[in-house]
């Protein structure tokens, strides 16, 4: 039997159970917006949540027997690429943004783009993908597993940045989200425009410091 009605009519006056700290995955240390990184889980090909003491380990090859690698914070654009609309009518993406990623224990590279279900992959032959990106000298920075070069087609250009690979993956769960109709609607757009606005923001040009 259930509680009498009314105590269940006081369960509209409850305070709200307060949703439990993000903790790092590692330790288990509650995470704040300033020690909050990422991971790759290169066997589960997952994002992992840590600590920047704990991402501090990871974050050189083959620490931790390479399972796990830390998520860098750089931000590089590539004004003087010569893509154009030439080039991404070869890729044939559906939509005006692509992130692509490399796999180190594959050794290959991945097309996605932010769709309503999700992340998703281009099956195209991924040699296109190397002629097309070999127009842009951040192809050859990019860093596998943990970044992605991504590209934008708006406004008659395109963009093309390298970028930690946790936020093309936060760009598609917020795409997901506000997909609204066949063009995504108003107030996808405008999220997609705020993202590439802070991209654009945080992104140098590359120097000679810059390896992959």
């Amino acid at each position: 039997m259930g509680p009498p009605p009314a105590h269940r009519g006081l369960r509209r006056f409850r305070a709200p159970v307060p949703a439990a700290p993000e903790r790092c995955e590692l330790c288990a240390m509650v995470l704040a917006e300033h020690n909050h990184r990422h991971l790759v889980d290169t066997e589960r090909r997952a994002l992992a949540c840590a600590c920047t003491p704990c991402a501090l380990l990871f974050d050189r090859p083959g620490a931790g027997a390479g399972q796990f690698r830390t998520v860098p914070d750089r931000y590089l654009v590539d004004p003087g690429h010569t893509l154009d609309d030439a080039a991404w009518d070869q890729l044939q993406i559906p939509v005006g943004v692509a992130f692509f990623l490399r796999s180190a224990d594959q050794d290959r590279l991945a097309a996605l783009y932010p769709s309503p279900a999700g992340a998703t992959e281009s099956e195209l032959d991924p040699s296109t993908w190397q002629t097309v990106l070999s127009a842009s000298r951040l192809a050859t920075l990019l860093r596998p597993d943990v970044e992605a070069l991504l590209l934008r087609r708006s406004e008659g250009r395109i963009d093309c940045y390298l970028v930690p690979v946790d936020i093309c993956y936060e760009l598609v769960g917020r795409m997901r989200l506000l997909w609204q109709g066949f063009d995504g609607g108003a107030e996808a757009r405008a999220a997609l425009s705020d993202f590439f606005t802070k991209v654009a923001r945080r992104a140098r040009e590359p120097k000679g410091d810059d390896r992959p």
